[in-house]
């Protein structure tokens, strides 16, 4: 369908292609994976063909349409957002309003034989075309990227940056492209509109070729991982996951065949210094002279020191950090949330989730005292020392540079340790002596992050954290949070991110919060339960068949109102064992995963969380026993 012969390109001394040839083809979903600046937007864009290479060529099958979808830089204006994606169907728009003069015309002469003749074939196009059902899969897919119909006719130039960003993916995805090329796609996406486009990925019959820093999207959706980077692209069959494991291995055995190799060319150079002037040993000498210039010598990849991170020691807090009691908040005639009751207690890493605009960041505002509740009171606990990180929330001195920005937020001893922290927030050269007034957003948003890891605080309060984060940078905030001896509540659209660090999820919506054990896919479970009809109720896991016959066995026969407390008191026991029983699989199953002890302050706090489970699991069972006797005790 598409693919590189001989190409190169380089941008001064920066050399990001050199004799590459590559291929896409009819199917193909390509993961393109490489280190933060090693050319992958370039190769978009060199596909797309917006940037020419310096020497070979693009090969591109004839008709062959391709999709573009940039990071960032576009500005969308004069149409509405239902009018942006419609335009994906100019051209049979056009054929709509030819047959629309047509029918003017034919009105005027009824006779004409080419106007009737005209009139059919357009006829035929639309409907072979799906033109009748145009304006319902542009709703669709606008309401699949988190649009409510309300937002259709609203001006695409009122929308901020980043969703023009969704409504120019929604063009693009609706446009029938041949061939896709997306450049961090769900950079703007929360989970509900990630999840959406993930599932129309895999559906679709083209090819793609994805540029993303969610290690759960590329799992899903990709077929093939390549890495470009070192001048060349490499291919790796399967997804993100296996290409680690591929690319790993290979780095071993190269680095392995390199040592040895090495080993070899030393031991010859040693005899040829050793026997260069004796004349009995010249043949010997001049044999191994030729040995050497044929050696080719193997490339492989410098050895990269993992990023490591590691957030302060917490001061000690009490059991209950902060306590919501009936919190309710509304702006103006929007009621976020209408009577809220929530705790966070001391080593909890709690998930904030639900839908775009339902209340996350509102809540966590809350939480931190940002913002007083409108009814209901927020108690602090005791020696509670918040950090708190939003998106928006910068504060950054505009007349000074990103190392002294750290360096003044920092206590003496860890100074030495800037460098190695603003490298995993991919700062890193000259980088670092930039001034904050000419940083992106994004930048501004890692550097305010990296501040975290410099002062000790035992609750830390994190809006979307993982975004504009590579996959590395991730992964090591990722651990370092794991370790971390304090509270953790966040909010993430990176659904591998919330299933390795959430031991407990707050659903947020229609005004409340429902918190629950266990991580994201633990909640997606329960839900599909629910939506199967199999759960006693919201936060049900599962139902173990003795739990079934119990409940059937259970109803009470008599006393109205009696039997109607019962129930809902005989249902709260209930999901409250199920809750705590399927929270203590998931806790053992992490405790079964190889290597899970080697880190020992996270395995420490997981096997804390278990013990007390299993404490409280004999209390909750003597609780639904002497509430199943109260029932019986009805008939």
């Amino acid at each position: 369908m598409i693919q590189l012969v001989d190409a190169a390109k380089a941008f001064g001394d920066q050399v990001i292609l050199r004799d590459a040839s590559w291929r896409v083809g009819p199917g193909d979903r390509v993961g393109l994976v490489g280190k933060n600046g090693s050319g992958k937007s370039t190769l978009l864009r060199i596909l797309a063909g917006q940037v020419p290479l310096d020497s070979g060529e693009v090969v591109r099958k004839k008709d062959c349409r391709v999709g573009f979808l940039p990071q960032d830089g576009l500005e969308l204006r004069g149409r509405t957002a239902f009018e942006e994606v419609r335009s994906a169907f100019a051209g049979l728009l056009a054929m709509r309003r030819e047959q629309e003069a047509l029918a003017e015309e034919l009105a005027r002469s009824p006779d004409r034989a080419d106007l009737m003749e005209r009139y059919g074939e357009i006829e035929d196009e639309w409907h072979r075309r799906g033109g009748y059902e145009l304006d319902a899969r542009v709703g669709e897919v606008l309401s699949g990227l988190g649009f409510t119909t309300s937002d259709h006719d609203r001006p695409a130039e009122d929308f901020s940056q980043g969703w023009q960003m969704r409504i120019a993916l929604a063009r693009l995805l609706i446009e029938g492209n041949d061939l896709i090329l997306l450049d961090e796609p769900t950079n703007y996406l929360d989970i509900e509109a990630r999840t959406w486009l993930l599932g129309f990925l895999t559906r679709h019959r083209g090819g793609l070729v994805l540029v993303a820093h969610d290690r759960y999207f590329l799992d899903s959706v990709v077929t093939r991982i390549t890495e470009i980077g070192f001048t060349r692209l490499g291919n790796y069959p399967g997804n993100y996951t296996r290409y680690e494991k591929q690319r790993a291995a290979e780095i071993a055995d190269l680095q392995k065949r390199a040592a040895e190799q090495e080993a070899e060319i030393e031991r010859i150079q040693r005899f040829i210094s050793r026997f260069r002037y004796q004349a009995s040993r010249a043949r010997q000498v001049q044999s191994r002279v030729r040995m050497l210039e044929k050696i080719e010598r193997i490339e492989a990849p410098p050895q990269s020191r993992p990023v490591r991170l590691r957030l302060p020691h917490p001061p000690r807090s009490g059991r209950v950090l902060v306590t919501l009691e009936g919190a309710a908040k509304a702006y103006g005639g929007n009621r976020v949330f209408r009577g809220v009751d929530l705790v966070v207690e001391r080593g909890q890493r709690l998930a904030l989730i639900g839908r775009n605009g339902a209340g996350k960041s509102t809540l966590m505002r809350l939480i931190a005292g940002e913002e007083p509740p409108d009814l209901g009171v927020r108690e602090l606990g005791h020696n509670v020392r918040i950090a708190y990180y939003g998106p928006d929330r910068h504060d950054l001195d505009p007349d000074r540079t990103v190392r002294e920005t750290m360096s003044d937020a920092a206590p003496m001893e860890l100074l030495p340790e800037i460098r190695n922290i603003l490298g995993a927030f991919l700062f890193s050269g000259d980088a670092v002596e930039k001034k904050t007034a000419v940083l992106s957003g994004g930048e501004r948003s890692r550097l305010a992050l990296a501040r975290l890891f410099l002062r000790p605080a035992n609750l830390l309060l994190l809006d979307e954290p993982t975004n504009h984060l590579d996959l590395e940078s991730k992964d090591a905030l990722l651990q370092a949070l794991a370790a971390y001896q304090g509270t953790v509540v966040f909010v993430a659209h990176d659904r591998h991110f919330m299933d390795a660090l959430a031991t407990r999820v707050a659903a947020i919506g229609g005004g409340e919060a429902q918190v629950y054990w266990g991580n994201y896919s633990d909640h997606l479970e329960r839900e599909a339960r629910l939506a199967d009809g199999n759960g006693a109720g919201s936060g049900s896991i599962a139902k173990p068949k003795r739990r079934k016959r119990r409940r059937r066995a259970a109803r009470p026969r008599v006393g109205k109102n009696r039997r109607r407390r019962l129930r809902r008191q005989w249902r709260e026991a209930f999901e409250a064992v199920e809750e705590t029983e399927a929270a203590v699989e998931s806790l053992e199953a992490r405790m079964a995963a190889p290597g899970f002890f080697q880190d020992r302050d996270a395995s420490r706090e997981v096997t804390a969380t278990h013990r007390d489970l299993q404490e409280r699991l004999p209390v909750l069972y003597e609780r639904l026993e002497d509430l199943d006797r109260k029932v019986a005790a009805l008939r």
